[in-house]
């Protein structure tokens, strides 16, 4: 029951708002910069016709999962009493530690512009931020 409470319930909760900003952040990312979206018509990504694409909407509660784990075990390093800015440094700190070590490699090892891994960190800022709000909220 614990875990439920502490993890489960605030990992699917964080998912959620995760999978609701991420769409309303990428769907204005790609309104203000369409070659982003003209990008993801390259060979280096799946269509969204294909099945295995589906899996993508997983992603945010996966990450969602981990990060209410990940809270649950270093919650007590973030001392200030309003949940909203202990919440809003688990986030950035989450991003500092998740998203640019990967976005450097990303941008380092594929074929792929500056613009989209510019807008793959936001969008990670812009998760880790949610997330962050969600758990300090929901896991004291």
């Amino acid at each position: 029951m614990k875990f439920m409470k502490k993890i489960i319930i605030p990992g699917i909760a964080t998912g959620i708002l995760m999978l609701i900003f991420g769409m309303i952040f990428s769907m204005a990312f790609g309104a203000l910069f369409p070659s982003v979206n003209a990008e993801y018509q390259s060979v280096l990504f799946r269509p969204w016709t294909d099945p295995l694409m589906m899996l993508f909407f997983a992603y945010p509660f996966v990450l969602g999962m981990i990060l209410a784990w990940v809270w649950n075990h270093v919650k007590v390093l973030f001392k200030e009493k309003d949940f909203i800015r202990r919440g809003l440094r688990f986030g950035v700190t989450a991003w500092v530690v998740f998203t640019i070590p990967g976005m450097f490699v990303s941008y380092t090892t594929f074929p792929i512009s500056l613009l989209m891994v510019l807008s793959w960190t936001l969008s990670g800022l812009v998760y880790t931020l949610c997330a962050g709000l969600v758990l300090a909220k929901l896991n004291n």
